[in-house]
């Protein structure tokens, strides 16, 4: 099983947001919204230890796939 405060690296797909909110409201430490197009910002690309179980749920919630979470850097 994954250790949930394993590193995660969430990416943030803004072309793929559909502005649900699922992230903002699953990990506010990690994810917000733009105030002009309701799409996902990334507030912080590397959560501390204590966010990372919200960031991978948040990841795991999101209707339309706009983010992706990894413990290795995206290519």
């Amino acid at each position: 099983m994954n250790d949930p405060r394993a590193p995660l690296r969430p990416g943030v797909d803004r072309e793929r947001c559909v502005g649900a909110s699922m992230c903002a409201l699953t990990a506010p430490a990690v994810f917000d919204q733009d105030e002009d197009e309701g799409l996902m910002v990334l507030l912080h690309p590397a959560p501390a230890p204590e966010h990372r179980p919200a960031a991978r749920m948040a990841v795991g919630l999101c209707p339309a796939h706009g983010r992706a979470g990894s413990d290795r850097p995206r290519v």
